[in-house]
């Protein structure tokens, strides 16, 4: 054993830091601390080194509390170092002094890495699928130990250090491990425990110290304006979802009924006093508002970590976080656990289409454009002033793959709901000539963003039977739900953004004009089959100076409420999966704002009351009607009866499934009733009147045909004289 803690033992042992070296170490500025920190061979025996700020004196301890040495200051203030009586290297602690005050401290260059070969292999091939495990803050044991293994990719950097309030925010005290090959830098850190608040503190490769950066992993952050991450608990959660997920995983999810409530979490309902509802108070209010109004599932709008509260989420810095202001994440799972298990589904907007730009996040993180394009060509979104991610780069395109794999597992998730996919296919989105680089063969598609998708998507449904993605895609981009193997982008449904379009179009116009505009509703069903489509009425539609639902209808007050049933009735009877925006269930009169919660006094209205009677039992009758869900993406499923009667503006289909029962749709778009319409029917004999828009208790006028429909052969064909109330949706299925 060499003599304890002496400056003339490192000496001898060759391994003395010169007073550069010593420097260095004080001031944060040393390129390899696990050279010089830490435990090490010292001839026959070991030498500790530790650099502990304000210390006056230095006990070296093992783990378990033992003495083993007492260090000697060394060059710098801080700095102590000596001879230790150990058998073979182990990981220690010390107990410093100064005065009267004496604290520990864990030594975390005396453990060795956390992360292998294994590891970087697949982190440099960006291939890794548990990236999330491995990068980021995990509470683990390590040699020993409990702490907190803290990893970050920063491959442009001189320097990168954790800090946090473990540490007093000090640079130098876990300046991290370099793993060369692959630009990750990695420690742990003993003793740190979750709710422990931190970020990383860069130095760039130019030497400036840059903003401290929050980590793009981390699974909590706090709880806005402040902007740091927070170690997360290990996750522990005893699921039983189990039988909604196997029922999901066996089934096909284009054949089964989907009602989708598009939520914004912060503003469907607030405390009294404004604040936010946590997920659990979330939990025992939405979950059973949805079970009890027939929805099938919740699709929230970006539920994570952003700064500013009116981009609804959609300018997220913490892509892995629940944000904090809903409580902590496992608020989140416990709010998906319960929705599945009274069979609610959840569905996550996700945004890798950009990112913002605040100096906590990721833009110019290691002081090089590392998650984004360093031409503003390439990598900045002039649209909403945000960075764009470098798809191309494979440690990118892994990082968000990892993302989408990491919600499908740790929270159960029922599938994530991809925006602005346009933004990311087109290399000239919202740019003029000159202001975007063609890709590599000339063209404006962005092939990078391409192959990213389909690798997300490929990665999503290998992993994660049951789960669905879908696109929000608004242009003619082809196979957008078509599976990769067979030239696809390979995801489970898209957005129909025609549909809504044209349809919200159409009934804008004051009834009379609509027989001018027949083509507008006919249209649709062209295309209604080349991609798996869900029909949405989303938030983008009731807000930015849009109105409600309600108020883009015409006419005086009957005539608005009329209208909007009618086109519900109309779109739940039309091909396609449905979502409709929170509020617009009861005809919300006013436009959506994120920073209060619904009108609910609404519902002391019985026109308001009424339309959302009607939303509930269009829900439950197309879930309970085979033919109006089970082949919404099939043509064979959809029947024109009348698609011509422009003068009008009169509309019917049949909806068919094998060995069901078929439903005809027939919507009146004008105000005006109408007595003894011709309508020809699949089948002759009596038809029941199953939903009726203009029924008194949605507050409709009454007018129908008394529940039953009886269809005569006429021609050689079925026909019957019917009566279409006015501004209404009916549906009639053989009896």
């Amino acid at each position: 054993m060499i003599s304890k803690g002496t400056v003339r033992d490192a000496d001898q042992a060759g391994i003395a830091l010169t007073a550069d070296e010593a420097e260095a170490i004080a001031s944060g500025a040393h390129g390899d601390p696990f050279a010089v920190l830490g435990v090490h061979q010292a001839g026959d025996g070991f030498l500790a080194r530790t650099f502990v700020p304000g210390a006056e004196t230095i006990v070296a301890l093992t783990l378990d509390g033992a003495a083993i040495g007492d260090l000697k200051p060394g060059a710098v203030p801080g700095l102590f170092e000596g001879g230790v009586e150990i058998a073979a290297r182990r990981p220690l602690r010390y107990r410093a002094s100064r005065g009267a005050d004496v604290w520990l401290v864990d030594d975390p260059y005396s453990f060795g890495p956390v992360l292998g070969p294994v590891d970087d292999y697949l982190i440099a091939e960006g291939s890794h699928r548990r990236l999330f495990d491995r990068l980021g803050a995990h509470i683990i044991e390590h040699e020993g130990a409990e702490g907190v293994h803290f990893a970050v990719w920063a491959p442009n950097a001189r320097r990168v250090s954790v800090v946090g309030d473990f540490n007093a925010w000090d640079g130098r005290r876990h300046v991290m491990r370099r793993r060369a090959d692959v630009g990750v830098w990695e420690i742990f850190a003993p003793g740190v425990q979750a709710g422990a608040a931190y970020k990383f503190e860069i130095i760039g490769p130019d030497g400036e110290k840059l903003p401290l950066k929050a980590d793009p992993f981390a699974r909590r952050s706090e709880f806005r304006p402040a902007t740091a991450s927070i170690v997360a608990s290990r996750p522990d959660r005893e699921w039983g979802d189990q039988a909604h997920r196997d029922h999901w995983a066996n089934v096909d999810a284009r054949r089964q009924p989907m009602s989708i409530y598009e939520v914004h979490p912060g503003s469907w309902q607030r405390h009294p006093d404004g604040s936010f509802l946590s997920w659990d108070e979330l939990a025992d209010r939405l979950i059973p508002y949805c079970t009890e109004m027939g929805f099938t599932h919740i699709e929230f709008l970006p539920v994570s970590e952003h700064p500013y509260d009116p981009s609804w989420g959609y300018q997220t810095t913490g892509l892995y976080a629940p944000s904090a202001r809903f409580g902590e994440p496992e608020g989140f799972a416990r709010f998906v656990d319960g929705a599945h298990q009274v069979g609610l589904g959840v569905i996550l907007d996700w945004v890798p289409a950009h990112f913002p730009t605040d100096e906590h996040g990721l833009a110019k993180f290691d002081g090089t454009a590392l998650y984004e394009h360093a031409d503003p060509r390439q990598g900045f979104h002039p649209d909403w002033n945000t960075a764009i991610y470098n798809f191309g780069r494979r440690e990118v395109s892994s990082f968000l793959v990892n993302n989408a794999l990491f919600w499908a597992e740790t929270y159960h998730v029922d599938g994530l709901r991809v925006d602005a996919v346009a933004s990311m296919l087109y290399l000239d989105y919202s740019r003029k000539e000159g202001e975007w680089v063609p890709n590599k063969q000339g063209g404006r598609e962005n092939l990078e963003a391409v192959e990213f998708l389909r690798s997300m998507n490929k990665a999503v449904y290998a992993s994660h039977p049951g789960i669905v993605t879908i696109a929000e895609e608004s242009t003619s981009w082809p196979k957008v739900s078509a599976p990769v193997h067979e030239g696809g982008l390979g995801f489970g449904f898209k957005w129909n953004m025609g549909f809504m379009h044209d349809t919200l179009t159409y009934l804008s116009r004051d009834p009379i004009h609509r027989k001018h505009h027949h083509n507008e509703l006919t249209f649709g069903l062209v295309y209604a089959f080349s991609e798996n489509f869900v029909l949405p009425l989303s938030h983008d539609e009731v807000v930015h100076g849009k109105g409600s639902l309600l108020a883009k209808m015409p006419g005086d007050e009957w005539q608005k409420f009329a209208n909007l049933r009618a086109y519900y009735g109309f779109m739940w009877g039309y091909p396609g999966k449905k979502l409709l925006f929170m509020g617009q269930e009861f005809a919300q009169r006013g436009e959506w704002a994120e920073s209060r919660q619904l009108d609910w006094d609404h519902l002391d209205d019985p026109r308001h009351h009424g339309m959302q009677d009607l939303i509930r039992d269009l829900n439950r009758l197309y879930a309970g009607t085979p033919a109006l869900h089970a082949r919404d993406c099939e043509p064979e499923g959809f029947e024109w009866l009348i698609a011509d009667d422009a003068a009008s503006s009169v509309f019917a289909w049949a909806r068919h499934a094998p060995g069901e029962k078929p439903v005809v749709v027939i919507t009146n778009f004008t105000p005006n009733p109408r007595t003894g319409y011709i309508l020809p029917l699949p089948e002759d004999g009596p038809w029941r009147e199953i939903f009726n828009s203009d029924a008194t208790n949605y507050g409709g006028s009454g007018q129908g045909n008394m529940g039953v429909v009886n269809a005569r052969l006429e021609d050689g064909r079925a026909v019957a004289d019917i009566t279409l109330p006015p501004l209404a949706t009916l549906m009639l299925t053989p009896e």
